[in-house]
């Protein structure tokens, strides 16, 4: 839980009255936008109350103490089930304020506030939610997307030469002929709206068409980011109410891909309303005159995976964020199971992007990584820097006979044929006849896991095998296999039939 208090510092007793107003602090972001924060306030009796709406948030202002020198309010916004709260330290000389965002007990750069006219910074008005309907399919994704997004490696720091970098590297590194064309620009690319409502680029980004010709000329794709709140999960401008406008924007800039984020729609809708909200802008790219694959990131809310394709997904996330480490990608990754009956050609369940290669687990620990994400016909969506990879990392993203298994034309997910402690077994159909199968150690120590063919569905024992790590042929003997695991390691055949 994060703590939100407000501290205010009165140069005067005859000051706190004028305390009353609307305020608005705004810092510069470094890219030609600012961050926003509105404090709608009211002092009555020694006591302050009002709003506090920062990035996608609309605090209410909870508890007020102290003195005509001295204040500390505490504001709150209940989010996910859980109660959010944030922290400034705020002077006040009876004309302006300044604000400083306290963290870890440790307050930041002061921001001045100004007042500004009542109802700035309010929410806009609601859009009209459609009736459900189904989205004509796209005719894309047929086999799940593989590609890169900036996010996971850059975070906030994506830039115009970023990307080319990484276009670069992609097209002569192997990557795009193993299959990754979409490159994907996340949050923090979103610049203003002008008196028509049109969205541009902020300075990262000086010509997104630009850009986006830059990477169709290395033979791959682009992609951006959005939601349908007002704005992005880092305060960013969004598409709610522009839905049409942003997908022919993007259309007209030559945009390939959208992951469309629900974070900032919480402050005005319900879960209940989000297939209603997908649905706006499926239509929207249906209409926009491109073809362009769409990524519903809203975290496996409401359980989209039954709902996705008739809001026009190709794809929709099933967690929350992946953190690079053993337990974030084991929890995802392994708590898939009862999703496969709703992967198909087209539509598939998204555990996140891969985090190979940002250093945060072993070689080993990718190798899975990489083996169940395309157990599970996940989208691969590299999120490290491509730029500079250790052998290591390029083998493990390069396996093309891993690849081919997330890859496979009969779009079939895996499902856990059985679990022993922390070992289990997975498999997952193709095309052809062939079955993978995928023998996962999960504990602390090498093990010997086995096999039971019969236990697999096969009709008869099968006689041979690859395995896609090693790249050799296995001998099959009897009604058995088995194999040493390493610790969080993988062993994954390609069983033919």
């Amino acid at each position: 839980m994060k703590l939100c208090v407000l501290i205010f510092t009165f140069g005067a007793l005859g000051h706190a009255a004028d305390l009353t107003g609307n305020w608005l602090a705004a810092s510069p972001n470094g890219d030609g936008t600012t961050r926003k924060v509105w404090l709608n306030l009211k002092y009555d009796d020694g006591k302050v109350t009002g709003t506090i709406r920062a990035t996608q948030f609309l605090y209410q202002i909870a508890e007020s103490s102290g003195g005509p020198e001295k204040f500390t309010l505490t504001a709150a916004v209940q989010d996910e089930g859980r109660e959010r709260r944030a922290t400034y330290e705020i002077a006040f000389d009876g004309n302006e304020l300044t604000v400083a965002q306290v963290r870890n007990n440790t307050p930041g750069t002061p921001v001045t506030a100004h007042r500004v006219p009542e109802g700035d910074g309010a929410l806009p008005p609601r859009v009209e939610l459609p009736a459900p309907h189904k989205v004509p399919d796209n005719g894309l994704a047929r086999t799940p997307p593989m590609g890169w997004n900036s996010w996971n490696k850059f975070h906030t720091r994506v830039s115009d030469e970023i990307v080319r970098g990484v276009a670069d590297a992609i097209a002569s590194n192997g990557m795009r002929d193993a299959g990754y064309v979409y490159i994907t620009i996340d949050d923090t690319w979103e610049g203003e709206r002008d008196a028509q409502g049109v969205l541009h680029s902020n300075n990262k980004f000086p010509d997104m068409k630009a850009l986006a010709d830059y990477v169709h000329g290395k033979g791959l794709k682009l992609g951006l980011y959005s939601g349908p709140g007002v704005t992005t999960c880092q305060g960013y401008e969004a598409s709610h109410g522009h839905e049409q406008q942003d997908a022919k924007t993007w259309a007209g800039w030559g945009i390939d891909y959208l992951k469309y984020d629900w974070c900032g729609a919480r402050m005005m809708y319900t879960d209940a309303e989000e297939r209603a909200l997908y649905q706006r802008m499926g239509d929207a790219l249906a209409a926009s005159g491109r073809k362009i694959v769409f990524s519903l990131c809203q975290y496996g809310r409401v359980d989209v995976w039954k709902w996705g394709p008739e809001a026009g997904g190709n794809l929709w996330r099933t967690t929350g964020d992946i953190g690079d480490r053993w337990e974030s990608m084991e929890r995802i990754g392994f708590g898939q199971a009862d999703l496969a009956p709703y992967a198909a050609p087209g539509h598939w369940n998204d555990p996140d992007m891969l985090e190979i290669g940002n250093g945060g687990m072993t070689d080993a620990e990718y190798r899975t990584h990489m083996s169940l994400w395309s157990m599970l016909a996940a989208p691969l969506i590299a999120g490290n820097d491509v730029r500079d990879m250790t052998p290591a990392i390029r083998e493990i993203l390069l396996n093309k006979e891993v690849i081919a298994i997330d890859q496979d034309t009969l779009g079939r997910q895996a499902t856990r044929a059985s679990k022993s402690g922390d070992q289990e077994i997975w498999t997952r159909p193709l095309a052809g006849g062939d079955t993978a199968v995928a023998l996962f150690n999960r504990g602390k120590d090498t093990t010997s896991i086995a096999v039971k063919w019969s236990e697999l569905g096969l009709k008869k024992n099968p006689s041979k095998a690859r395995d896609v790590w090693l790249h050799k042929d296995v001998a099959l003997k009897g009604a058995t296999y088995s194999a040493e695991v390493p610790s969080h390691g993988t062993v994954l055949l390609r069983v033919r039939k």
